[in-house]
């Protein structure tokens, strides 16, 4: 028989397939190049209408957890431009193609985070392309993993932050004035922001910024009919992890310490943006959905 996401299953026995073995990736890493690709959903996940006709626009949507949320969201009926980097082409022409097989418009949109230029006309080109925009996805991230502060150069620190944080100010600035009311916007945290990794100072900073960033503007824009809400995933296998976000010689380990045992995988993230992307999280704002694998979050 085959699976979807609502198969019922033993949640700690799945993926037992895939093995984080310890690999390293230059640069922002690519999920064609790993041993044991992650699971995006494009073999399981099954829509059900849930987004027919909306218009997003996901950051980081080449592989990884925004891979795995273009594609559920194409399935679920919706159009979705993707931002990357430029080195990620090979990832986004995947995902590009599978949102075009569920019969969806897919937008490419290469470029850098960390310039203000780009993430303002991002915006717009997304909104031109799509005809509108009603959900944002803020997922493009930067973590590198460093034994110690004094080793944190500037110029990791800063860009991290420009990553994390500038770029989901200056995408959510520029996306406001296209945003009608019943517009979602989602923006990925971690587990991070609430049990900090020695060797994350500046990773786990950023997101715990990112969740008091989207509880202020959530309050913000609630009366003008927008969502603000936040997904906070725990250890999930993604190309980041082996491009610098966790020592090679600790993958194998990689979500061990999690209660079920294992990491996630991307493919187990997307329905929470999904739910929260949709109609039926019409009394959720402010929120925060932990997909971690059963960590305690106080």
């Amino acid at each position: 028989m085959s699976r979807d996401q609502y198969t019922l299953t033993d949640p700690t026995a799945l993926y037992a397939d895939i093995d984080t073995e310890a690999q390293s990736q230059p640069g922002a890493g690519l999920d064609a190049n790993m041993r044991d690709q992650p699971d995006l959903g494009a073999d399981t996940y099954r829509g059900t209408g849930r987004l027919e006709g909306r218009k997003a626009l996901i950051t980081g949507g080449d592989s990884g957890i925004g891979g795995a949320t273009a594609i559920a969201f194409a399935r679920e009926g919706a159009d979705v431009a993707l931002s990357y980097l430029p080195e990620e082409q090979e990832d986004a022409d995947r995902i590009v193609a599978l949102i075009e097989e569920a019969g969806r418009k897919a937008v490419a949109l290469p470029g850098d985070l960390k310039d203000r230029q780009y993430c303002t006309d991002l915006v717009a080109r997304a909104v031109e392309q799509l005809g509108g925009l009603d959900i944002l996805v803020n997922n493009g991230g930067k973590q590198q993993t460093v034994e110690s502060l004094e080793d944190v150069t500037d110029e990791q620190f800063d860009e991290t932050f420009k990553t994390n944080v500038y770029a989901m100010f200056w995408i959510t600035k520029a996306a406001l004035p296209h945003l009608q009311p019943g517009s979602t916007i989602i923006n990925t945290s971690s587990v991070q922001a609430y049990q900090p990794s020695p060797t994350l100072v500046d990773y786990a900073s950023t997101k715990a910024a990112i969740n008091t960033f989207s509880k202020a503007l959530a309050q913000q824009l609630a009366p003008k009919g927008i969502r603000v809400n936040v997904v906070a995933p725990g250890p999930v296998w993604t190309p980041l992890q082996t491009a610098g976000g966790q020592p090679p010689e600790d993958l194998p380990e990689f979500g061990q310490q999690t209660p079920l045992g294992r990491p996630g995988q991307p493919a187990e993230l997307a329905p929470a943006f999904v739910f929260l992307a949709s109609p039926e999280s019409s009394y959720v704002s402010g929120a925060t959905v932990h997909v971690n694998g059963g960590m305690p979050i106080l």
